[in-house]
Parts: C-alpha cells; sequence; structure tokens
C-alpha cells in the first residue's frame, strides 16, 4: 500500500504556504477542514479516506494524518493539475484568487516534474514515504496506496497579500492527455496571527 495524492496535495499547497521569514501574514490556525472527490465518485483516481487530526490545527505544531487512495490506472508523466482557489468574501459569494506566481487558481502542466523539482530523482524518499516504502516520482502503478497515522511538525508559514483570515475552497482537477484522472474539493477556514 502506497500514497500518492497525499504527495499530491502536499506538492500542489507548496507554493503558496512557504516558511516565514518575517511576513506581516502569519498563520495562526486552520480552524476547518474537509474535503470530498468531485461529482459522483467514479474518476480512476479517488481519495478513499483522509484524517487530519486534531482540527483546528495550530500553527506551529504537530498534525496526524492518515490517507488512502486509489488509482485503477496507472499514472504516467505528464499529469496535469489544474487548481481552482475560492476566497468567501461573503456568506455565499466566493472569489476566485487568480494565479500570481504559481499561487491560487493555477495549472499545473506537469506534476511529476513538480514533484521532481523537490525531490531530485535518484535521491530517497523523503520520511515518512520512506519509511513506509512509498513512491514519490511518477509512474505510479494502479493500486492502493496508503499513508498509516503519521504526525508531521507544521513549522510557521506566511500567508501571500492576497491570502488572509478567512473561508477558501480549492478544487484540483487532476488529468493526462486530456482525460480526466481525479478531481478533489478542499474546504479551509484560515486565521492569521
Amino acid at each position: 500500500m502506497k500514497s500518492l495524492t497525499l504527495g499530491v496535495l502536499l506538492v500542489l499547497s507548496l507554493p503558496w504556504l512557504a516558511p516565514a521569514d518575517n511576513a506581516p501574514f502569519l498563520l495562526d490556525k486552520v480552524r476547518d477542514f474537509s474535503w470530498e472527490n468531485c461529482d459522483d465518485g467514479h474518476d480512476p483516481v479517488l481519495i478513499t479516506s483522509l484524517e487530519v487530526e486534531p482540527v483546528p490545527i495550530s500553527i506551529p505544531g504537530e498534525v496526524s494524518v492518515s490517507m488512502e487512495t486509489k488509482t485503477n490506472v496507472p499514472l504516467t508523466s505528464p499529469v496535469k493539475a489544474v487548481v481552482t482557489l475560492e476566497k468567501e468574501m461573503t456568506p455565499g459569494f466566493w472569489l476566485q484568487i487568480p494565479c500570481l506566481k504559481k499561487i491560487g487558481s493555477c495549472t499545473y502542466k506537469d506534476i511529476c516534474e513538480t514533484i521532481d523539482s523537490f525531490i531530485p530523482p535518484g535521491e530517497p524518499c523523503p520520511e515518512p514515504l520512506h519509511t513506509y516504502g512509498l513512491p514519490c516520482h511518477c509512474p505510479f502503478k494502479q493500486g492502493t496506496y496508503s499513508l498509516p497515522k503519521t504526525s508531521f511538525q507544521i513549522p510557521p508559514v506566511k500567508l501571500p497579500p492576497s491570502l488572509s483570515s478567512g473561508n477558501y475552497r480549492a478544487q484540483v482537477v487532476l488529468s493526462n492527455d486530456n482525460t480526466r484522472l481525479g478531481c478533489f474539493k478542499i474546504n479551509v477556514s484560515l486565521t492569521e496571527k
């Protein structure tokens, strides 16, 4: 059993969650967190379970994550990811955050290349992937991938000026050669210091 979607979600979130360096907007808490597969859940790539504890998540702080995903097809480069990120401006009114410097509603032409930029090919997979024998590079074989409950330390995180306290929702659509592979929705509520 191996973890794929956790890696995808982490890679897609890295460009807009960066370690703090005297930033004016420091993230304090993730007050709420939820996720779901899009539509009918019949895509080839699905999140079958994802648990995050505790919620709210204090930042900096410790969080425990367990996850299981399933892919009915092998995932080979290029795997395109289209991220749509929106902020709730008033109850029920959502504003799409544009893509600026790879932050916001962006299209990533190949997340396999993005993963390679964080973990160069040939280097061992980082923890906890290494401990559980989980792959960290494309191609990903067809099958079920899981990460048992694992604790992570979250460092201080700065928010770009385009992000601040509030409710956010993101949709991530994965595709290969114009064939949709998976679609996930994530909702979070952020509080800045």
